[in-house]
């Protein structure tokens, strides 16, 4: 009389095991490193978001709005005395958390450091660029069209 086989046996689950190993070994290293990516991405949505005040700030300045802050300093309008993107920070720059600081080093996980671009003079139909970096270094660019 024959018996019929209930179950796995002992081999066919350790080679599922192992097989479930491989495939554990060669995927874990694409999800470790996604802190970098992230971060980076991060100031990428920070440079965005300057970027997009920007431009709705150049509109409501040329609408009369008198709420827009004049970007048009001729010297640098990153990080001015005066009509550049750092004397307009009491402006809602960024919603939550998130703050630009421009002296100094971003210390927090929240702080972004403002440091003039290559364009950073303001003229009739310019377009300033400022480099916004993140404490762990990642870097992107601003985009702020002058106001004058």
């Amino acid at each position: 009389m024959k018996t019929m086989q209930k179950g796995f046996t002992l081999v066919e689950l350790v080679v599922v095991i192992v097989i479930l190993g491989i495939l554990a070994a060669t995927a874990l290293p694409k999800f470790v490193d996604l802190t970098t990516d992230a971060e980076k991405a991060a100031t990428n949505a920070v440079a965005g978001s300057v970027s997009s005040w920007g431009t709705i700030n150049y509109a409501a300045v040329k609408a009369g709005n008198t709420s827009g802050k004049l970007i048009s300093d001729a010297t640098d309008a990153c990080m001015g005395a005066a009509d550049s993107l750092k004397a307009a920070t009491s402006a809602s720059i960024l919603s939550g958390s998130s703050k630009l600081i421009f002296t100094g080093t971003a210390a927090n996980e929240n702080e972004y450091l403002v440091a003039a671009g290559v364009n950073k003079v303001c003229s009739k139909g310019a377009t300033i660029d400022c480099s916004i970096t993140h404490k762990n270094g990642s870097t992107a660019t601003a985009y702020i069209p002058c106001t004058n």
